[in-house]
C-alpha cells in the first residue's frame, strides 16, 4: 500500500478528516461520526473509538489496514504476522486519497469488529476544536455479553418473559436502551483530548 507523502507539521495539524466508525453485523447498524486531526496517532484512533462507542477499554485491540496491522506493543507476536506500534504511527501517514477504510477488533474474546471509513479530508475551522462528535445512531452494547450474537441473545431473553434467561438478562442489561446515546459524555471526552491537543497546536503554530 502506497502512503501519502508527509505533510509539513503545522499543515497536518490543522488538517482533519470525517471518520464514520460502524460495529459491524449490528442490525440497524450502530454507529458514529466524528471529525478528527489526521495527526492523530493510530493509538488516539483507539480512544476516540472507546469513548464514542462506549467500550470501557478493559481488553486488547488491533487495527487493520491493507495487510498490516497496528496495536500495542506485545513481547511475543504468536505467531501472527508483526505489528506496528500503534501510538507511532499516525493516521495521516495511513491514509489513500478519497477514501481509507480501517478495520478495528476491541476485545479479542467478545471480537466486537468495527469499520472505520475515513474520508472528507481537508483544512480544520480554527476556531473549532478537535476531535468532536458530529452523529451515531444505537446504543454501544455492554461489555462481555459475548460479542453481536450475545448481544442479541440477551436483548431478546430480555424482552420475552418466558425465556429460560430472562432474569439474568434483566439484571445484566439494567435500564440500558439499544436505541438511546447519551451523546453529552461522548461530546465532553472529545472535548478533553482536544483541550489537551490545543496547547501543542499553539506551539507548532508559533513555531511554524
Amino acid at each position: 500500500m502506497k502512503l501519502a507523502k508527509p505533510k509539513p507539521a503545522a499543515d497536518s495539524f490543522s488538517e482533519i478528516a470525517t471518520l464514520r466508525i460502524e460495529l459491524k453485523d449490528t442490525n440497524p447498524v450502530i454507529w458514529r461520526q466524528v471529525e478528527a486531526p489526521t495527526s492523530i496517532t493510530l493509538k488516539v484512533l483507539h480512544d476516540i473509538i472507546q469513548q464514542t462507542v462506549g467500550w470501557f477499554d478493559y481488553h486488547l485491540w488491533e487495527f487493520t489496514i491493507g495487510k498490516q496491522s497496528y496495536g500495542l506493543p506485545l513481547e511475543e507476536d504468536w505467531g501472527t504476522a508483526p505489528r506496528k506500534e500503534a501510538a507511532k504511527v499516525r493516521l495521516r501517514d495511513v491514509l489513500q486519497p478519497k477514501k481509507t477504510v480501517i478495520d478495528y477488533v476491541y476485545d479479542f474474546g467478545d471480537n466486537w469488529e468495527h469499520r472505520i471509513i475515513v474520508t472528507d479530508i481537508r483544512p480544520g475551522d480554527p476556531d473549532v476544536s478537535y476531535p468532536r462528535y458530529i452523529d451515531g445512531e444505537g446504543n454501544g452494547p455492554p461489555e462481555d455479553c459475548g460479542g453481536v450474537p450475545g448481544f442479541y441473545d440477551m436483548l431478546e431473553a430480555r424482552s420475552d418473559p418466558d425465556h429460560p434467561s430472562h432474569a439474568d438478562a434483566i439484571k445484566w442489561l439494567d435500564d440500558y436502551d439499544p436505541s438511546t446515546i447519551d451523546e453529552e459524555p461522548i461530546k465532553y471526552a472529545l472535548l478533553r483530548m482536544a483541550r489537551r491537543r490545543n496547547p501543542a497546536k499553539a506551539l507548532i503554530n508559533k513555531n511554524a
